[in-house]
Parts: C-alpha cells; structure tokens; sequence
C-alpha cells in the first residue's frame, strides 16, 4: 500500500507523552519510507548515469488468470547504450529458440524454427515502450518518476540478495490499460532490478528473474543482430 501523508500541526505538543507516541509513529514510518524512496531512486540514478552495458540470465514466468496456466521462458539477455538510446537483445533458449531484438525504434521477434520475423515499429509509442524494456536496467529513478507513481513497499531479500521492493502505477491512462501496475526489486549495492511483475487489468502477470548480472562490460555488436538466413521471411503486422 502507498504510505499515507499526515500534518501532525502545533497541537501534538499539548498531548502528552501517549498521544505523541500514538501519532508520531505513522510519521516516523512515512518519513522512513520517504528517506528509503529516495535513497533507492539515488542509486538508480547513479547506475544509470554509469551505464553501458548489461548482460543477465533470465526466467519469464507469463501468468494467464482465465487458464490458470503458467508459461516459462529461461535466456540470456544484454543490453547497450547506443547513443542516446538503450538497445536491448533477448536470446530465449527454453522451452524453445527466440530472439527479441529493440534496437532503432523497432522491435523484432525472430523463431528460427519457422524462419520467421515479426517486425513492430514502435513510432510515436517508442519512448513509452523503450521505458518498460530498461525498467531497472539503465533506467534512472528521475525517469521512474516522470512516468510513475512510484512508493516504497519495504526491503525484501531476493536469492540472497538485499532489495528495495518499489511500486509503480502508470500515470498515463492508457498505459494503465495495459499494467495496472508494476514491482520491481531494486539491488540496494548496485541500483538494478533483479527482479519484476508486471500486472495487467485483467489478473495476468508477467514475472521476470534476473541472475548473473554482469555490468559494464564488453558485449561484441553482433549480438544485438538478428542471424537470419536466405529462408527468412519478414513480417510487418498491421494496426
């Protein structure tokens, strides 16, 4: 829940010792909550304003509420600044080969099993998407804040490792559309997300898990391209 703001006014000085106790405990927690809020976005600004690359092992657990089913996709991701922009590359290894490629305002998704690409300009929607694919990867907490309502849920161990849980809900009504809400866990030492969930309205979720995270260094431009063959056919979805 989003902590709650309190005016304690000139008044809490005539209570009493028990009054005093009874509200100013609320507003130490708002401020704690408030400090560690800040404390947090910090660290994302200064990973952010320090990054270059990123590259982590990943599991992709796709929740559908309707089914009651559960999806799991287990890569390897990387992500560059190219610029001004943030490219990013998804190599899918289980249950079955997939690259998701972001780079130059599209986005691709290429099944080497059909021999297939399916090409989404992202257009006028490009910052919007650019700012869920680096949602604690490269992304600075001034950002977070442009976009988000963002509140402090409290400190959370994830695989041995000390976060900040954060959440966030989308300013903008027509993202909300499409997540209601979002979690990320934000490595307290380095300022990255090893871990997110993404809600949609209508009950499913995405949860993403990031391990091995390695920063900073070298990752050889062929990565981020995709390696098709003379079979493969490109497809641009309409609307």
């Amino acid at each position: 829940m989003r902590p709650t703001k309190h005016g304690l006014g000139v008044f809490v000085i005539l209570l009493g010792l028990a009054s005093v106790s009874a509200v100013a405990t609320p507003q130490s927690q708002e401020s704690k909550a408030s400090a560690s809020l800040e404390s947090v976005l910090k660290k994302m600004d200064a990973a952010a304003s320090n990054f270059r690359t990123t590259q982590a092992d990943f599991v992709w657990e796709q929740y559908q509420k309707v089914v009651n089913d559960r999806d799991t996709q287990k890569g390897t991701v990387y992500y560059r600044r190219a610029g001004k922009d943030i490219q990013m590359m998804a190599e899918v290894k289980e249950p079955e080969r997939k690259y998701v490629l972001f780079k130059d305002g599209k986005l691709q998704v290429y099944q080497p099993k059909i021999e297939q690409v399916m090409i989404y300009t992202t257009g006028k929607n490009r910052e919007e998407i650019e700012s869920y694919l680096v949602l604690g990867f490269g992304g600075s907490g001034q950002d977070l804040l442009k976009a988000f309502e963002v509140s402090y849920q409290g400190p959370e161990s994830i695989d041995n490792v000390s976060t900040a849980k954060l959440q966030l809900i989308p300013k903008s009504e027509k993202l909300r559309n499409t997540f209601k809400e979002i979690f990320l866990w934000i490595d307290l030492e380095r300022g990255i997300s090893v871990q997110q969930q993404f809600f949609e309205p209508q009950g499913d979720y995405r949860l993403a898990k990031y391990s091995s995270i390695r920063l900073n260094e070298k990752i050889p431009a062929e990565v981020f391209q995709l390696k098709t063959t003379g079979k493969t056919q490109f497809v641009s979805p309409r609307g």
